[in-house]
């Protein structure tokens, strides 16, 4: 079985003015994330903010959980926090999952609301996932979406997720949950 790694990039995505910028880590994200992550089998989930303030927010809400009272009174929420790694660059997490996987090659698959031309469906990459020994990472953006240089680097692009309508804009937490259910879920 391949191995599965889950990155929340929080720069360089969009606003809804389309300009590169970098959002907020947030408390849900963290913990909602974190928690579907180590549901669904992923090696780490990493959260990605180049602000050193930022990743000093997200190390005291996670201390919480990891240490004291909080890993005492919820032990399943300690277990999903221990899989989160707070690093300030794609190349960074990119570099600690080969050195992790020995070299290995290391597949990036990005996640948008958008269609590319080298999109993957989501059966495609499951089949790999189940029948290979290859690594993949998968990129979710924050805001309104990893911006377009990186969408283009990443070896596949998931094909987005279509509801019922016209309306397409899901929360990141949504979005992870429902991509890692469809490439590891029962």
């Amino acid at each position: 079985m391949g191995e599965l790694y889950v990155a929340l990039m929080h720069a360089p995505v969009y606003n809804k003015n389309m300009e590169e910028v970098a959002t907020s880590i947030t408390n849900l994200d963290l913990h909602d994330i974190a928690r579907s992550s180590a549901t669904f089998g992923a090696r780490a989930y990493y959260v990605v903010h180049p602000a050193p303030a930022q990743k000093d927010l997200a190390r005291r809400i996670m201390g919480f959980w990891r240490e004291g009272y909080g890993a005492e009174y919820n032990p399943d929420r300690y277990e999903a926090f221990s899989r989160v790694r707070l690093l300030s660059t794609l190349q960074e997490v990119l570099g600690e999952i080969k050195i992790e996987q020995q070299g290995k090659k290391v597949y990036t698959v990005a996640t948008d609301a958008r269609l590319y031309p080298n999109t993957i469906e989501y059966q495609d990459l499951r089949q790999r996932l189940e029948r290979t020994a290859d690594v993949f990472l998968l990129l979710f953006g924050t805001g309104w979406g990893l911006i377009k240089e990186e969408m283009e680097k990443a070896d596949y692009i998931l094909k987005p997720i279509y509801g019922y309508g016209e309306y397409n804009h899901l929360s990141v937490r949504s979005a992870a949950a429902i991509i890692l259910d469809r490439l590891r879920g029962n």
